[in-house]
């Protein structure tokens, strides 16, 4: 049970890591990577880079990549207009003020 629990531990970090390992091959895309190829993508309606992005990690790190984007470009965008991130995630989807 360890075992599998280090190794499933092993490749998480694997896949964060951003530099290449010295001697290896080209490094792989990390899912923060992904994420910002694929929101970008999305963004500019580029089919051929969202095919593309979404090879480069499962879909589990993509979909955990593209929620921390999310998260990031609110907060960020709540602290410029200096508002709360609810009132800046509600008006970004078009959604009345609570």
């Amino acid at each position: 049970m360890f075992d599998r629990l280090r190794k499933s531990y092993g490749r998480l970090v694997k896949s964060l890591r951003t530099e290449a390992e010295p001697g290896g091959p080209k490094r792989p895309h990390n899912l923060f990577e992904a994420a910002a190829a694929y929101v970008s993508a999305c963004a500019d309606d580029d089919q051929e880079r969202i095919d593309e992005a979404t090879t480069w990690v499962s879909p589990e790190a993509l979909s955990f990549g593209v929620s921390e984007l999310a998260c990031r470009a609110v907060i960020a965008l709540a602290r410029e207009r200096d508002e709360s991130p609810r009132s800046v995630a509600r008006s970004l989807l078009g959604l009345p003020a609570a």
